[in-house]
């Protein structure tokens, strides 16, 4: 298994090139599905997401070739219609392949996302967006079997606009019979992307960008060529960097529109923010200000930055107050930034952050991507050495971070971590 060591105290300065974004080619991925034959995508970052995406694709049939940052997949003898478990509980975007597969083949069995069930949990709004879409759906063992003959469009209203359920709702309206309306869509710009790709194969979609998506179905869609949008996590992550360490960062490649609530927040904490068409730079000479954050859908500020800011605030001179009202449970990087000298107080989906003058390095533990990526920004600025642990995490998301923050100046590395002996005793003897 491997670590991040971080050893603190460097000022990072200079540029780095942002990569494609996971949650825009995840679900472009499976809009492959919708059609026969070769698609090649381009800027698909190589990551551990990517490659689960690719292995269920090829279970169900298709051919997926990824060559650097260039993906092809061979949608010609798709013949396997399920998502099974092992895949699922790994990667919750696995369950995009729903709605292409009911709507091109009229059949499909999703293992449900680890943790789901019945309830009033985001995986109903997909299940109720396809039935009113006239699929028939039922849980067997564990999985969503979902049939129908010919999808047909209606208006359908979602409760949250759920960046999932509409993509899967779109994709597979666009094979329905009739004009399908989605209102409270997200309009985050990974589904715009979708849209787009859609749009390209020769769907029929307005509204893209907006809360209501206008989707006239078509009989059949054409393979088509596509550039995956930057990754404005990614983006984001890098300029928080910048901003920690009393940096000059500037991030390229990126739709400076995309982070227009996190270039806010930075500007408010005192940072100097700079723009141009596909660049935008972050300058930091002296230790931020405390500025709250509660976290929005697009275009509000993204949950996904909720652990990164966090991290910048835990150093910020004042009081912050962070709230996530998207995920409520989603602070599991709370007791390692503890571990680090962070001074912070939970009131239910609220983290009240004291600004210290300085955190001190030490062996910490990542919890999922976005709390991987808190403790790296963390260790960036605390004396002495941190040990992220668990970075498997991190591959999830972010394309060779350390790279990345080694180019920048950062003291930062990867290396193995070996058993600790209290667990080597336990394990059986090797019998190779």
């Amino acid at each position: 298994m491997d670590k991040i060591v971080v050893i603190g105290g460097r000022r990072l300065e200079g540029q780095v090139t942002i990569s494609g974004a996971k949650n825009a080619v995840l679900p472009i991925m499976a809009a492959c599905l919708l059609a026969h034959g070769r698609f090649r995508i381009k800027r698909v970052p190589e990551l551990r997401d990517v490659r689960t995406m690719s292995h269920l694709l090829r279970i169900i049939g298709a051919r997926v070739d990824q060559e650097g940052h260039e993906l092809r997949i061979d949608t010609t003898n798709c013949s396997f219609f399920e998502a099974p478990y092992e895949l699922v509980k790994t990667m919750r975007a696995s369950i995009y392949v729903l709605g292409p597969l009911v709507a091109r083949y009229g059949y499909a069995r999703v293992s449900l996302p680890g943790g789901c069930a019945w309830g009033p949990r985001p995986v109903d709004l997909h299940i109720k967006g396809l039935q009113k879409l006239g699929a028939e759906i039922g849980l067997e063992r564990g999985y969503i079997v979902a049939r129908a003959k010919k999808l047909k469009g209606t208006t359908i209203t979602l409760d949250i606009p759920s960046v999932g359920a509409t993509g899967n709702i779109l994709m597979a309206a666009a094979l329905a019979e009739g004009t399908t309306v989605i209102e409270n869509a997200a309009r985050e710009p990974e589904i715009a992307s979708l849209a787009e790709f859609l749009n390209g194969m020769g769907a029929q979609i307005e509204g893209i960008g907006t809360d209501r998506l206008v989707i006239r179905g078509v009989q059949e869609l054409q393979p088509a060529d596509f550039e995956t949008i930057p990754d404005r996590i990614e983006a984001g992550t890098f300029l928080v960097a910048g901003a920690i360490t009393q940096g000059d960062v500037t991030v390229r490649q990126v739709v400076p529109d995309h982070l227009r609530s996190v270039l806010a927040k930075l500007t408010d904490a005192g940072a100097e923010v700079f723009e141009g068409p596909d660049w935008v730079r972050v300058k930091c000479d002296r230790r931020v200000k405390a500025v709250d954050v509660t976290t929005a859908v697009y275009p509000g500020f993204p949950t996904d930055m909720q652990a990164q800011w966090m991290a910048l605030m835990c150093i910020a001179e004042g009081t912050s107050v962070i709230v996530d009202t998207i995920f409520a449970d989603r602070f599991t990087h709370v007791a390692e930034l503890r571990r680090l000298g962070a001074d912070i107080r939970m009131d239910g989906n609220s983290a009240h952050v004291v600004g210290v003058p300085k955190l001190q390095g030490a062996p910490v533990m990542s919890t999922d991507l976005r709390a991987s990526a808190s403790l790296i920004l963390a260790g960036l600025v605390a004396e002495g050495r941190t040990d992220v642990s668990r970075v498997y995490h991190i591959d999830r998301g972010y394309e060779r971070i350390e790279e990345k923050l080694k180019g920048l100046g950062a003291e930062i590395w990867r290396e193995q971590e070996p058993w600790p002996e209290a667990v080597v005793g336990v394990m059986p003897p090797d019998e190779s």
